[in-house]
């Protein structure tokens, strides 16, 4: 039996890694071309349902799990009361940017008025970046509400969030274990975190995921460095794993990002709205629909029953969806 040295494993998992890459290379390019194919198909379905009454809410009401167990039922109220659109667009395909990507993306909420806030749009950007640590995925900022008095779901976490990333912008960069310090907005929202119940954080705190902190910069030169590692790899030349990515890993105890934020699955939720929501609303909408005339017709058994020992002729009930709206 033939015995394989360190360097042919470690050859082979160069190779597995180029080809991950290149994998990863077809996704961008088919996310990019059928954007490009679909989005003035998106405009006119847009016009479309615009028509029809309560199609957003009906279409958050079948939403897939990774959005629906958000989704409080305080947040219902709004979601399923007031929403009127829905808009998802993939920014940096429409502004390319150097170091951008396909994947970024942008959520947007048209509301009607309502009792809870006064935005009528609310806007979320999603960046996918890479981190010098090997970290690739979605970054964002947090947007903040409008909240009218006494009617703020998140219980102040979201303004304080906000509050706490924009005093950690404009303070001075730090380095090594000064890293860790966190500044007093940072430490009012730690503790305000710590003392929520996770299981009843309003949806509405989605607007204020963060992520991993890498910067539009970092990002660029992650990407450079990738590169440069893909082209001696293709050449067959080692790669030496860098030394910054070395220290993150052996760093294990430096978790303060996380426990900022006060929404850590909005990624999740954000990929489940850009690539399932949005682009399958129509058979979301069909499932209300069909989920609707099943319960219309055990309402109309029900009545028929009744009917029958009142000795009055059957009328149908009508369903009423969870935002009010008879169909």
């Amino acid at each position: 039996m033939a015995i394989v040295t360190a360097e042919e494993i470690f050859a082979t998992y160069d190779q597995l890694g180029e080809i991950e890459a290149q994998f990863d290379d077809v996704e961008t390019e088919i996310i990019r071309h059928q954007y490009n194919l679909s989005k003035d198909l998106y405009v006119k379905r847009a016009e479309i349902v615009s028509k029809i009454e309560h199609f957003w809410p009906l279409v958050i009401e079948q939403a897939p799990e990774d959005i629906d167990a958000f989704i409080q039922p305080t947040d219902a109220q709004i979601l399923l009361g007031s929403i009127k659109s829905i808009d998802v667009k993939r920014f940096e395909i429409d502004t390319p940017v150097e170091g951008g990507d396909p994947r970024s993306v942008s959520i947007k909420f048209e509301f009607e008025e309502n009792d809870y806030f006064e935005d009528k749009v609310l806007e979320k950007k999603f960046w996918w970046r890479h981190g010098k640590d090997g970290f690739v995925g979605y970054v964002s900022e947090p947007v903040d509400i409008k909240w009218k008095d006494g009617k703020d779901l998140t219980n102040g976490l979201l303004s304080l969030a906000k509050a706490a990333w924009e005093e950690e912008k404009a303070a001075p960069k730090k380095e090594g274990k000064d890293k860790k310090e966190l500044t007093p907005k940072q430490k009012e929202l730690k503790e305000k975190i710590e003392a929520e119940d996770a299981g009843s954080v309003s949806f509405f705190c989605f607007f204020g995921f963060i992520g991993e902190r890498v910067s539009a910069e970092e990002n660029i030169e992650a990407l450079k460095k990738e590169a440069e590692d893909r082209k001696k790899r293709q050449a067959g030349e080692k790669v030496e794993e860098d030394e910054e990515m070395k220290e993150d890993e052996d760093d294990e105890d430096w978790e303060d990002e996380e426990e900022l934020d006060i929404f850590p699955d909005g990624d999740t939720v954000a990929m489940a709205i850009a690539d399932d929501l949005w682009p399958n609303a129509l058979k979301y909408f069909q499932q209300a629909q069909e989920s609707d005339d099943i319960s219309d017709g055990e309402d109309d058994e029900s009545d028929d029953d009744e009917s029958e020992e009142d000795g009055d002729k059957p009328s149908k009930k009508h369903k009423a969806c969870a935002h009010g709206c008879k169909h």
